[in-house]
């Protein structure tokens, strides 16, 4: 291939992600991040079983494991944890050798970024436009200016790549509000490797393990339930005491609170020899806690066909080809599942409650098989 050298706007996942697979693969690459410094801010994540399927191929499955919490198995409950649903993840760790794992966000970064290199991420690196010519000059706002013959864009749902390639597109908002935290709560011990959600009545709450020490948490509520001054803690106080301890066990300045948003499936990825991927391309709720697992697939994608020597504008044709279908498929079922596991209508809670118990083991299987199924680019 001609081209070898890539620039990746989004030091996040996605982003590290692609560019670790791409150093792999014997590619130049320089990633450019808009934060002045990679804080270990933020909350947990669950890297699901087609995530750390490409991470072994990556070489770094071990260093995920051993810093976070596998996951076995996935329960919905109410919210006083009486079971809803529950699937068992077993059969899949044995079908592809890999375990769902639950870890800080930071940590997952900083391994990522390790394996990468520091000296091929730059900070500071606001991307203020682009302009193409035979290659694409990307301006910064820290008045620099950098040429690359390939450009990906891994900057998140409020994508500048995205902007600068496609114009403003448009955000959907799900009247949903989410507060996230991590602390540390002795009594959880009989929860190890167990990811649960419990479900109330226009509200939902979220815990699971992350490592030996500390539980992530979220919680969400519909916006139309807020009253002035609420706090998370306000929502909850029907809910099981476990509830309570996790919230009252994490500092208040450790807490995140964000809208939920999605981007609008959109039909384009990519224009002549730049693409976008993760968030910047299909922007999902996280109800499926499949947003960054997207973003891996697409890194795992995008590296190797580049690697067979494909012009960079046939390699992301291709790669959109291979990716949108099932990167929709994510976007629209969350949406979905978000609806549902809001209802406050107490006949229609009681109902999608019993519905969901019934629900064959071979249905939950069905769909959890094909998420975790990568693409097969034996090609």
């Amino acid at each position: 291939m001609k081209h070898k050298e890539i620039a990746i706007i989004g030091a996040g996942i996605g982003g590290l992600t692609t560019a670790l697979a791409l150093k792999k693969k014997g590619f130049k690459v320089s990633v450019y991040e808009s934060a002045k410094e990679i804080k270990p801010l933020g909350a947990g994540i669950v890297m699901a079983n087609n995530a750390m399927q490409i991470f072994d191929k990556l070489g770094i499955r071990t260093k995920i494991e051993n810093a976070g919490k596998k996951v076995s198995s996935i329960c919905i409950t109410n919210s006083q944890l009486k079971s809803i649903s529950t699937s068992n993840l077993t059969s899949f760790e044995k079908k592809y050798g890999v375990f769902n794992v639950a870890i800080h966000r930071a940590d997952l970064q900083n391994i990522l970024a390790n394996e990468l290199g520091w000296e091929n991420i730059f900070l500071g690196k606001r991307l203020n436009k682009i302009e193409q010519k035979d290659n694409y000059t990307l301006y910064f706002n820290d008045t620099s200016k950098v040429e690359t013959p390939i450009l990906i864009g891994a900057d998140g749902i409020r994508s500048k790549v995205r902007t600068e390639l496609f114009g403003d597109l448009k955000l959907r908002d799900t009247q949903q509000r989410c507060w996230r935290g991590v602390c540390e709560l002795d009594t959880l011990e009989k929860f190890n490797h167990e990811a649960y959600e419990l479900w109330g009545q226009g509200t939902r709450f979220g815990f699971v393990k992350i490592n030996r020490k500390q539980v992530y948490w979220y919680a969400v509520v519909m916006e139309y339930m807020f009253k002035n001054n609420n706090e998370v803690k306000d929502f909850f106080i029907d809910y099981h005491p476990i509830v309570k301890d996790l919230i009252q066990n994490t500092e208040t300045n450790n807490i995140i609170f964000n809208d939920i948003i999605d981007l609008a499936p959109i039909q384009t990825w990519y224009q002549d020899n730049a693409c976008i991927m993760g968030d910047a391309a299909h922007a999902t709720t996280p109800n499926m806690g499949q947003g960054a697992c997207q973003a891996v697939e697409d890194a795992y994608v995008i590296s190797e066909l580049l690697a067979k020597g494909l012009e960079p504008s046939e390699a992301f044709k291709m790669y959109q080809k291979i990716r949108i279908k099932k990167a929709h498929f994510i976007v629209n079922t969350s949406w979905k599942i978000g609806v549902v596991s809001h209802l406050k209508n107490p006949l229609l809670y009681a109902i999608r409650n019993a519905f969901m118990n019934i629900l064959p083991k071979s249905f939950n299987d069905k769909q959890l098989e094909k998420v975790f199924t990568i693409a097969d680019l034996k090609l």
